[in-house]
């Protein structure tokens, strides 16, 4: 059975949501931040090298990356669920807003957290460098989920999973002021039955 090594607050939170969507068997490990420093145990590390989260063991195979994870187990899924087959006009759609999340969307999302626990004039190159991004990111997203209901296209997928735990951290950040329709999808993907599973997690 697939053994998932889940830390609390953190982006792992997306593998549990993905396999209860999926309804696939899985067990959990739980592993605690330290409560002053906020980073992850060694216990982590004793699994895997980098000691961050989500890491899963399935067998000889261990395995970190949020994508590098959900795609592994969307190929255990015998009923290819949660992904666009390759032949479908949506694949690439879901395939770009898998890896955007991670990719274009979590530096500027993650570097505005740390920013913030620093004195700072907001006159310094990274200031302007963090905000120009997250105006263009968040702005891109607002125009897609005005024309879309999902990222992929018109079915919610495995790239939801991986924008909603991203989006969920920018709006608990401030970042999503005005965003009528990115705060209305958050709203509509979070009340998910399999989410909230999830989330009960910690």
């Amino acid at each position: 059975m697939l053994t998932v090594h889940h830390l609390n607050q953190s982006r792992s939170k997306r593998v549990l949501w993905l396999l209860e969507e999926l309804n696939m068997p899985y067990q959990m490990v739980k592993h605690q931040r330290d409560a002053e420093t906020h980073l992850a145990p060694p216990s982590l590390k004793l699994i895997h090298p980098l000691a961050k989260a989500p890491v899963i063991v399935d067998g000889d195979i261990i395995l970190c990356e949020s994508g590098a994870v959900m795609e592994y187990i969307l190929n255990q899924d015998s009923q290819n669920r949660l992904r666009p087959a390759l032949t479908e006009p949506e694949y690439y759609a879901y395939l770009e807003w898998l890896h955007f999340a991670e990719g274009s969307l979590g530096l500027p999302v993650i570097a505005n957290i740390f920013m913030k626990m620093e004195q700072r004039d907001h006159q310094q190159p990274m200031d302007g460098y963090i905000a120009k991004e997250i105006a263009l990111d968040f702005s891109y997203i607002e125009a897609r989920l005005s024309q879309h209901d999902y990222f992929a296209g018109e079915q919610f997928s495995a790239a939801d999973i991986m924008m909603t735990i991203i989006l969920d951290i920018a709006s608990n950040n401030g970042l999503l002021a005005g965003k009528t329709h990115t705060l209305a999808y958050l709203e509509k993907v979070t009340q998910r039955a399999a989410y909230l599973q999830a989330a009960s997690h910690g």
